[in-house]
């Protein structure tokens, strides 16, 4: 029964209505388009993107590092474009100045603090709401990206690679969102037409 649900993702018109979201008129609209991009083109969990640093981004490289994972290892992922303008808006004209090396700090004071995983999961639950989507739960944004890469032809190591399962287990709820492939394998229904 674990799997007995599909996964929460968003259509290509939600993903555009969430990035839309984030207009002029927000307090921080850089920073959490930033923090978006980063859960949904990377994946990312709040925690991992609460504890990203400056030392973290490799900007010649187009590198991102994550340390302390919640699988206790150190990844090192490619910097998509979109995201990497994203971060790039932020940090050159959003975020404080400070001495604190937190990707993203408090843009109310006291600046020199991070903002927290509840701070994160209210941006990307607040951009949810403003999009009008009823399901606004900051995890949707890592459905989001592996059931786009299983339907672009992706496998489901590739998908627990990208979101950095321990077990391929956990992944495997995404082969249900695959439905090129669940045609090729679905039997007829019984007493209908094959």
């Amino acid at each position: 029964w674990t799997h007995a649900s599909l996964p929460r993702a968003l259509q290509s018109r939600e993903v555009g209505r969430v990035l839309n979201s984030f207009t002029p008129a927000l307090r921080a609209p850089k920073r959490g388009y930033a923090i978006v991009r980063l859960a949904l083109d990377l994946g990312l969990r709040c925690i991992e993107i609460n504890r990203l640093q400056l030392d973290d981004i490799d900007w010649q490289n187009g590198t991102l590092t994550l340390r302390r994972t919640k699988s206790r290892r150190q990844d090192v992922l490619p910097l998509p474009v979109p995201t990497g303008k994203a971060l790039e808006a932020y940090l050159r004209h959003e975020r404080p100045l400070t001495s604190n090396r937190s990707v993203f700090v408090r843009s109310l004071a006291p600046h020199d603090a991070p903002v927290s995983v509840d701070a994160i999961h209210r941006v990307i639950r607040d951009a949810f709401s403003r999009a009008g989507i009823p399901h606004g739960r900051a995890h949707a944004l890592r459905h989001t990206l592996a059931c786009r890469l299983v339907n672009s032809g992706g496998s489901i190591k590739e998908v627990a690679d990208v979101l950095r399962h321990r077990s391929l287990n956990t992944s495997l709820i995404y082969a249900k969102t695959d439905r090129a492939g669940l045609v090729e394998v679905a039997l007829p229904w019984p007493g209908s037409p094959a």
